[in-house]
């Protein structure tokens, strides 16, 4: 079975004929954070198959990190009168004014895999991951793994402001709290990419005695891992044993450095929010029942018993 029938499986997908048909008839609009992660990209491939599986006419903007230009795409669908608006949020912060908008031209909006400060009445529904559970995931998988021994822990956190950066933090840090031998020594933002992560890795390194007082790297998502990485091989170190390598989203690359011994966890946030989304856009446009206002989906943990060759294999075509 493909990951991405395991994914719509898991999401409890059930697309019934006169859903796919009234589908067929709808223009969604669909504002994308960017392209900042393996991951990211195939949230985004993932969207336009399942739209195009279901004949679902998907307006695609792409906000290069910016919320600005979210807000911008998001009145232009607005007025364009689509019928639905999915976004997933850059910030959690500032969307009071433009989701009234939206409300107020009756088009209903839903949130992919990042929240929202704001009322709960400007969004249909929210689709995600238990942000904080996945951050939990990955403390207990440390705590477990390290028992006793005394670990310095690095963070390379995600967007400043984010939903999923302010959520694994609070999570990590509950699941390490009662085990004192294990801390967090420095925190900073590598804002989710690989490039950045592999930076703020470096000044680490440097900063803890050429890395030798670090025992484990925690990366909020795997492109940051996968750049600390490959700053800990340029410092002499071996990754996956001299530093441990716990992260999050599962995606590809993060398997093929697993198989290499070279990362130990990380935590899978499927790429699968649109199929969720669109089950609970059609319920709702059929007969006017709003969906529960939180999906959670599954935040599984993946290590080197769990065959990372044929992780890789399987995700690899998904757009990551």
């Amino acid at each position: 079975m493909s990951v991405l029938s395991r994914l719509a499986l898991g999401a409890g997908v059930s697309i019934l004929l006169s859903t796919t048909a009234m589908a067929a008839d709808l223009t969604v609009g669909f504002s994308q954070i960017g392209s900042e992660s393996g991951w990211r990209a195939a949230e985004t491939s993932v969207t336009k198959a399942e739209a195009e599986k279901r004949g679902i006419d998907l307006k695609f903007a792409d906000a290069q990190q910016k919320q600005e230009n979210q807000i911008k795409a998001i009145r232009g669908f607005i007025a364009q009168g689509v019928d639905a608006i999915l976004v997933a949020p850059v910030v959690a912060t500032g969307w009071e004014a433009v989701l009234g908008e939206a409300k107020d031209a009756k088009i209903p909006v839903i949130l992919l895999d990042r929240g929202v400060d704001a009322s709960q009445d400007l969004y249909l529904t929210s689709i995600a991951s238990d942000q904080v559970e996945e951050g939990r995931v990955a403390g207990r998988w440390l705590t477990e793994n390290v028992k006793d021994k005394d670990c310095k822990v690095v963070e390379l956190q995600g967007t400043v402001g984010s939903t999923p950066a302010i959520n694994r933090k609070k999570g990590f840090e509950e699941a390490i709290a009662d085990h004192k031998n294990v801390s967090i020594a420095r925190s900073q933002t590598g804002d989710f990419t690989r490039s950045k992560g592999k930076e703020v890795m470096e000044g680490f390194i440097k900063a803890e005695n050429g890395g030798k007082g670090i025992c484990a790297v925690y990366a909020h998502n795997d492109d940051m891992a996968v750049g600390a990485i490959q700053a800990i091989k340029d410092a002499g170190l071996k990754p996956g044993s001299d530093i441990l390598v716990v992260s999050i989203d599962a995606v590809p690359d993060i398997f093929a450095a697993m198989a290499a011994g070279e990362a130990n966890a990380t935590v899978e946030l499927t790429p699968n929010m649109a199929g969720p989304a669109f089950d609970a856009l059609a319920a709702y446009l059929k007969d006017g029942k709003e969906p529960p206002k939180f999906i959670i989906t599954e935040s599984k943990l993946y290590t080197p018993a769990d065959n990372p060759k044929g992780e890789y294999e399987a995700r690899k075509g998904l757009g990551y």
